[in-house]
């Protein structure tokens, strides 16, 4: 099983909110997921993240994989 770091949407129409989750790699986009390691609001100005540090290096050290939206934002918090 390959565990990918990666967004899944949350939020209602036109509204969106996503969660940064470690998941199988073959799950559905906003299927079934192992953990939730943090939010990202970009409605708000600035975008809102809240991110778990220590869940998302723990995942890391583990081998997951970061998908390309995901990456961007933790290299923004300084993750990456």
């Amino acid at each position: 099983m390959a565990v990918r770091i990666r967004l899944t949407r949350m939020g209602t129409k036109k509204r969106p909110f996503y969660r940064v989750v470690a998941a199988n790699s073959e799950a559905p986009r906003d299927g079934k997921f192992l953990e939730i390691l943090g939010t990202y609001d970009p409605t708000k100005d600035p975008a809102q993240v809240k991110i778990n540090r220590e869940k998302v290096d723990s995942w890391l050290k583990k081998g997951a994989t970061v998908s390309e939206p995901a990456r961007a934002i933790l290299k923004k918090e300084g993750l990456m």
